[in-house]
């Protein structure tokens, strides 16, 4: 079982972007949901506790301050540990620019699972949601705007964002980067950016040096490591296999790289990380207090 409370919008009055439906749960020992695929994208945060999420044969072992995304009709499970059994918040959103939203925070099929050190935001968000089920054009704008708060947070704390401050009036920046987001587990090279843009090579680092102020190839070896930590961290993925998803057909090269990168070997950095926890309070009856169990929410019903 699961102590939830949930709120699902009926009627989107946004057709591009918006939210499906939120919610919140503290679940029981070994409570679980699926198998089973979902119509559309969702975001899962845990804030206390630990569990497991499966899909495509993965698993992966998840504790608090980390989360996992749900794609649309992608077969998946999750279950909460035996011993100290999650509470986590969700949020589902929809809409013909769904994909581009998600993938603006740096989650795609091949990157499911991120690390978020600001929970407290997110639950805060997430209550303010579901204190909102009055029928009313103004609750479904200011819902549209906590969705909007909910992404930018993720969007703050972005590996990308962490490495460099991307510039905002390179259009062909922006593209490179999204390449690059969306496909460095390929083992892409700097040629393959330049292709990929239609450009040579010396006007791609040029634009490069003068918006972000680091070359190409050593953008796209920074956003490998990072890929890497956050693998490390949250799969128990050998150090191989680490390498082999973030684009490196070589683990020596990747050890080198990362060792480079980070002052410490990809295994001396795992046991680091093993040995911090990171825990973000669940909501308390007062924060829950005047939020129902269920609500959906639609014009039609006014």
């Amino acid at each position: 079982m699961e102590d939830s409370y949930v709120l699902e919008l009926l009627e989107p009055k946004f057709k591009d972007f918006h939210l499906v439906y939120c919610g919140y749960a503290q679940c029981e020992a070994r409570h679980s949901y699926g198998p089973a695929t979902r119509p559309n994208y969702i975001i899962h945060y845990i804030l206390e506790g630990k569990g497991v999420y499966q899909v495509g044969g993965r698993k992966y072992q998840l504790s608090a301050g980390q989360g996992f995304l749900i794609e649309p009709e992608t077969l998946t499970f999750y279950q909460a540990d035996k011993d100290e059994p999650w509470s986590y918040l969700w949020v589902g959103v929809g809409g013909t620019e769904a994909e581009k939203y998600i993938q603006d925070i740096g989650l795609n099929s091949s990157q499911l699972i991120f690390q978020y050190e600001q929970g407290e935001r997110l639950k805060k968000i997430v209550l303010e949601m579901l204190k909102h089920t009055r029928v009313t054009v103004a609750n479904l704008y200011y819902l549209q705007g906590q969705l909007y708060d909910f992404f930018s947070a993720l969007t703050e704390d972005d590996v990308i964002d962490s490495c460099v401050d991307i510039s905002k009036e390179s259009v062909y920046i922006q593209e490179a980067v999204t390449f690059i987001r969306n496909h460095y587990s390929r083992g892409l090279n700097v040629a393959d950016i330049a292709k990929h843009m239609n450009v040579n090579r010396s006007y791609l680092y040029t634009l490069f040096k003068d918006n972000l102020g680091i070359s190409p190839k050593d953008f796209l070896t920074k956003f490998q490591i990072s890929q890497a930590r956050e693998q490390l961290a949250l799969t128990d993925l050998s150090i191989e296999e680490v390498a082999e998803v973030c684009g490196y057909h070589s683990c020596l090269v990747f050890s080198k790289a990362f060792k480079k990168e980070n002052g410490m070997t990809p295994t001396e950095y795992r046991k680091r990380k093993r040995l911090e926890t990171k825990r973000t309070v669940p909501a308390s009856p007062e924060e829950l207090k005047g939020i129902g169990r269920k609500v959906s929410l639609g014009l039609e019903e006014k």
